[in-house]
């Protein structure tokens, strides 16, 4: 298959590494060739978290400035950082509940209009899928199914050759199990809010 390119960005803490593991393990149960690699220094204290997958025949994880076939945002201001990496045909998708950085929370910046961070992605891509999965996330049971909804929306999209139930089943054999039904529930609001 041709490559495809997935670059997904989050703040420490919203559970981006996870996502990121489920798709690469309901890829390659559906025998897809997957690259990964991931950004998470400071991770810990509500710093930049970045996880590029390449799915099909490609050497490297590299994802250069617009090459995002995919783009997925757990964070508005994270999406907005990252944007360089799409071009005007990526899909990207975003959650719109912002997760404040330290120096807007104590006045010594500002956070941006979200209609403004969602106007400025819609110009920048070919697709913008943009909603509140904090919300889904928290119908779901817990907010912290964020990961999973979005994860529901992006195989929604159809652009990746996953199937739903690949990963369905990579989240019952990647997650633990007393969350399980939780993230499958979360995954499933995710896919219907996309189609």
């Amino acid at each position: 298959m041709e490559p495809k390119r997935l670059i997904i960005v989050a703040v420490g803490g919203q559970g981006n590494l996870l996502a990121s593991h489920v798709l690469g393990e309901a890829a390659l149960m559906s025998g897809i060739p997957v690259r990964m690699s991931e950004i998470h220094g400071m991770a810990q204290r509500g710093g930049v978290v970045e996880s590029a997958l390449v799915f099909g025949e490609a050497r490297s994880t590299i994802i250069s400035d617009g090459e995002a076939d995919l783009f997925v945002s757990f964070e508005p201001c994270e999406a907005l950082r990252a944007l360089k990496k799409c071009n005007p045909r990526t899909v990207a998708i975003t959650n719109t509940r912002p997760l404040p950085p330290f120096t807007a929370v104590i006045g010594r910046g500002t956070y941006p209009d979200i209609s403004e961070v969602t106007t400025i992605l819609r110009d920048k891509t070919g697709r913008l899928i943009a909603f509140d999965a904090t919300a889904l996330a928290e119908e779901a049971g817990n907010s912290m199914c964020l990961n999973m909804v979005l994860l529901g929306t992006l195989i929604a999209t159809g652009v990746l050759p996953i199937t739903a139930e690949a990963v369905r089943e990579a989240i019952r054999t990647r997650t633990k199990a007393s969350f399980v039904d939780m993230n499958i529930l979360a995954f499933e609001k995710g896919f219907a809010q996309a189609t």
